[in-house]
């Protein structure tokens, strides 16, 4: 099992901020009563998080790749507060089995970039959340659910998102930020979605959505994905712009236009400096041109399975 975010990148001196959290405990006690063998992990930096995945290499290649090990007998749990530290450990499984482009094998398959990425599951430690990725995927909850999923439950893979920044989108992202009262403050870009343009850089943007889920299929109350469905294949993107109707003998009024459309890839490019974002729930900005694209199926969870404990 690994646990993020525990503390910051050193340990030294930090044991209690260090020490496993309750569920975690919990989630071990419930495995070793099931006969598995645990240990549990805090990582706190990428070289921590680099290795324990070392441990689901697969044989070696004849042509060098690290490749995972499709028969690993180990499992890997990830307890995380956020989707940002689940996030975390996804995006160290592509960099590390992730082959350059001139070592493109044979054996990978046309739409992807990354090979199969070994399943994990999912301990969610904000109890409280009903919005995180786990909640959006209907995946178990508490310790005991969980170690029954580990245990007996199927693999469910899912799509991700890689981008051209070298970190991945496992729920989405939302471009566009907000003033001191929380309202949008426009800004403008140039949006593609594989051959179609959702704005051309010249619309006043109030928000853009890339979903791959759909934990930012709302803003301030608007609907902007459809659905957000991370098994189709494809991002789903959506732009809020503000359009004004005018009506011959009556006042004009300001309505909002929501354009979306699905493909492989997204681009935005803004035109007017700086512009915020969030990502997984992790902040950012971005002046210059950033793209996402999907790859269907790379990686997996353990879903729900059955009782561990009568």
């Amino acid at each position: 099992m690994a646990e993020g975010g525990g503390c910051g990148s050193s340990c030294s001196g930090c044991e209690s901020a260090c020490s496993p959290r309750t569920p975690v405990l919990v989630l071990g006690d419930a495995l070793r009563e099931a006969g598995a063998r645990v240990e549990t992990v805090v990582a706190s930096s990428d070289a921590e998080i680099d290795d324990v995945l070392a441990r689901f290499d697969g044989p070696g290649r004849p042509d060098g790749l690290t490749w995972p090990d499709a028969d690993s007998k180990h499992r890997l749990v990830v307890a995380a507060a956020t989707d940002g530290q689940l996030r975390a450990v996804v995006r160290r499984l592509v960099r590390r089995y992730a082959p350059p482009p001139s070592k493109r094998p044979d054996d990978l398959a046309a739409d992807r970039t990354v090979p199969d990425l070994p399943p994990l599951a999912i301990l969610p430690l904000d109890a409280a959340a009903t919005n995180d990725l786990a909640a959006q995927l209907g995946l178990p909850r508490t310790p005991d659910e969980v170690a029954a999923a580990v245990l007996h439950g199927p693999v469910r893979r899912l799509d991700l998102l890689r981008n051209d920044g070298g970190s991945v989108t496992i729920d989405g992202a939302l471009v566009g930020g907000t003033d001191d009262q929380g309202r949008a403050v426009p800004w403008r870009g140039r949006i593609e979605v594989d051959d179609a343009v959702l704005s051309d850089g010249t619309d006043p943007i109030l928000a853009c959505a890339i979903g791959n889920g759909a934990g930012y299929a709302e803003f301030d109350g608007l609907r902007l994905l459809a659905d957000g469905d991370p098994t189709d294949g494809r991002v789903e993107v959506a732009v809020a712009v503000p359009v004004i109707a005018r009506k011959r003998f009556r006042p004009s009024r300001v309505r909002v236009e929501v354009r979306r459309v699905r493909g492989r890839a997204v681009a935005v490019l803004p035109r007017d400096g700086e512009v915020q974002f969030l990502d997984d729930g992790v902040g950012g900005s971005t002046s210059r041109k950033r793209s996402w694209w999907t790859e269907p199926g790379a990686w997996a969870v353990y879903a729900a399975g059955a009782a561990v404990r009568g």
